[in-house]
């Protein structure tokens, strides 16, 4: 089986290779048969990158400890969800994932595309194969997942295997790399069309339009491997974050900052042909920076939580990246007057100068970020010291942005194309404006007087109030029109554009989203030592604890606190934060325990015994005010993504009169 493994991976090496060769030969010589073959075997590849992962999954759910890998991640005790998971939970598992879904994504491009743009293809299959070429040199000569430590049926190398890392242990984590992954590995797809179209010189318009569907899809995957990412590490790390800025995270963050910017922009080429050359730059640098996040956190160059051991990956990784680099810059200089755009910005004071001004607010947050991650990298290389970036740079440069990006999403909309009048502008800002400044007045009168935190409630009410009125107007002018209630205008309002409506679903879990990463201004947390039946308060809460028991299962051993939480004399329920040691690794970790509510969140988390007292636990204590709005934005994000794949009404309508009147005309024909 192991042996089958091996060779799958290394003739989908080879076919890989062929298929470059095959669809670059034949676009360049005319010659179809050869880019018909590179096609089914883009096909074949995928084919066999499934039998090796199929075959190292059998081997992780099996137990098979010849398997080094399996040995390396899995023990019997992990429940299966996680012996799936382990797949991904290693180096060499992960890059074999990244191969597959590559694979994968390569096959449906070619089966959805099979009977148009044939200009185009070879191309795309040329720039979808070069990358497979790079991933499975990995799979097969750098890090390759059948090493075995021992050969023969029945053979077993070890007794039990050493366990995923307990902190991978965890359900977000058998969604959230896989998620990431597909966001990562998707975006290779929008870039491989742009590519082929400036080889070919196709019109801009043919590979967006092509590409739309497939780009929204992957931001989306993006957005939530992001969003788990933020999940997990509020629930399972124990220091009650959900963002760290550290450079893994960073790494995940700037491809769906540049993919955010191309999905703004890409609306100004087709409606007015601008921004040609700003849209292939930034679907470039979205698939480089995809790139570059997978070097980030394989290559061991920096430290971080996320990232896997130190390892020689790192040269392959900038080999292929300054390869690739410097010829889609070459392309893309030789292409300039290609690019030329059709449209002239006619005014500041108008919607294509708030795209362009939201582009540059990305990119600059893109490059802060960027420049924050690699600052240890250079400063080593070219001082022989490592000097660290922390949390307090990120968030100084890019809490600024943040707010004026909020501000730019609400502005968009109540700004006609072209050109707008002050008049019109005084019209349409006066709600929202009153929303915001009334907000603003309110939270001060209450006693709230941090600064950004005001301006960010603020703007959130401005961008809400603006949102509200999009869909306010034309629903309202739907149910005079059709005589239907509002709810069902609304509906009808959304369907007729869900591109449209469905963006403002999406900003609008953004700006909720805005809300609860505002209330982290007003943390609050403790750390005490206590016995049994000590009682420590933290903001409003009185906590009392009742006991501490232990306890074990097969995967791991257990300390339990139960802790009463009570607030104003009311009880209010119990807590339980557990410390746990997983017996296959020996590593201690922390099962945090968190009362939810809209208002704020009552976090927990037993950190461990006393190192000077045996009887006493340490229990650290957070009040994280609004956090729950994080994820509820994070929801309506996702259903107003989903919201813009669906077919607009009108769109649908007019696509199946034309299919209507090409059969009623080859009937006429027939006859």
């Amino acid at each position: 089986m192991e042996t089958l493994g091996a060779f799958a991976l290394l003739l989908a090496f080879c076919l890989s290779i062929y298929a470059f060769a095959a669809s670059v030969s034949g676009a360049v010589w005319k010659k179809p048969f050869l880019i018909v073959s590179g096609r089914r075997a883009v096909y074949a590849v995928f084919a066999l990158l499934s039998v090796a992962s199929g075959i190292l999954i059998y081997a992780l759910m099996t137990s098979d400890f010849r398997f080094a890998y399996v040995a390396a991640r899995s023990n019997k005790a992990m429940p299966a969800v996680y012996k799936f998971a382990a797949w991904w939970g290693g180096q060499e598992g992960s890059l074999l994932l990244w191969s597959w879904l590559l694979s994968f994504y390569s096959a449906v491009v070619l089966w959805t595309n099979r009977k148009k743009h044939r200009d185009l293809l070879p191309w795309v299959i040329a720039v979808l194969s070069f990358t497979q070429i790079f991933f499975c040199t990995l799979n097969v000569f750098v890090e390759p997942a059948f090493q075995m430590l021992a050969v023969g049926k029945g053979v077993q190398a070890v007794p039990d295997g050493n366990g995923l890392n307990p902190l991978l242990q965890y359900w977000l984590m058998a969604i959230h790399p896989p998620a990431l992954y597909l966001g990562y590995v998707g975006f290779i797809v929008p870039f491989a069309f742009a590519f082929a179209s400036l080889v070919t010189k196709q019109p801009g318009e043919q590979w967006i339009a092509t590409t739309r569907r497939w780009s929204l899809i992957t931001w989306g995957f993006q957005s939530m491997g992001i969003m788990l990412g933020q999940g997990w590490a509020y629930a399972v790390l124990g220091w009650g974050g959900y963002w760290g800025w550290d450079p893994v995270e960073n790494a995940s963050l700037l491809p769906w900052i540049t993919g955010t910017a191309f999905l703004h922009s890409v609306m100004m080429q087709e409606k007015k042909g601008m921004m040609k050359i700003w849209n292939m730059v930034l679907i470039s640098a979205t698939y480089f920076l995809c790139i570059f996040g997978t070097f980030l956190t394989r290559s061991g160059v920096v430290s971080s939580v996320h990232a896997f051991a130190q390892s020689s990956l790192g040269t392959w990784f900038l080999g292929f990246l300054c390869i690739g680099m410097v010829v889609t810059t070459f392309l893309i200089l030789r292409r300039l007057d290609y690019l030329k755009s059709e449209a002239q910005l006619e005014s500041v004071l108008s919607r294509e100068s708030s795209f362009l001004f939201n582009n540059l607010i990305l990119l600059a947050s893109c490059f802060a970020v960027l420049w924050g991650t690699l600052f240890p990298v250079i400063t080593e290389a070219v001082m022989g010291e490592k000097i660290t970036v922390g949390a307090p740079f990120f968030n100084k440069v890019n809490i600024p942005i943040g707010l004026f990006l909020l501000l730019l999403t609400g502005v968009g909309p109540l700004i006609a194309w072209r050109r707008s009048s002050w008049e019109s502008l005084k019209r349409a800002f006066r709600w929202p404006a009153a929303g915001m400044f009334l907000t603003m007045a309110v939270l001060g009168a209450l006693g709230i007087h941090h600064a950004f935190a005001l301006i960010s409630f603020g703007l959130c009410v401005f961008v809400l109030v603006t949102i509200a009125m999009e869909f306010w107007k034309g629903s309202r002018a739907i149910a005079a029109k059709n005589q239907m209630n509002l709810v069902r205008a609304m509906f009808e309002l959304t369907h007729r554009n869900t591109r449209r409506y469905g963006g403002y679903l999406v900003h609008m879990g953004i700006v909720i989203m805005f809300i609860g990463y505002t209330g982290a201004a007003f943390n609050k947390d403790t750390t005490k030592e206590v016995r049994i039946g000590d009682r420590f308060q933290i903001g409003r809460y009185d906590l009392h604890v009742k006991s501490v028991s232990d306890g074990d299962n097969p995967n791991y051993s257990w300390q339990r606190a139960v802790i009463g939480v009570y607030a104003g004399g009311d009880y209010l329920g119990d807590l339980q934060p557990e410390r746990r040691v997983y017996a296959a690794s020996q590593q201690p970790t922390s099962e945090v325990s968190i009362r939810r509510r809209l208002n704020e969140d009552l976090y927990l988390n037993f950190a461990s015994m006393s190192q000077t007292d045996a009887d006493k636990a340490i229990i650290q204590a957070y009040v994280f005010p609004l956090v729950s709005w994080i994820w509820i934005g994070f929801y309506i994000l996702m259903f107003g993504t989903l919201v813009c794949l669906i077919p607009s009404k009108v769109k649908y309508s007019y696509a199946k009169t034309q299919v209507v009147g090409v059969y009623a005309r080859q009937s006429e024909t027939a006859k």
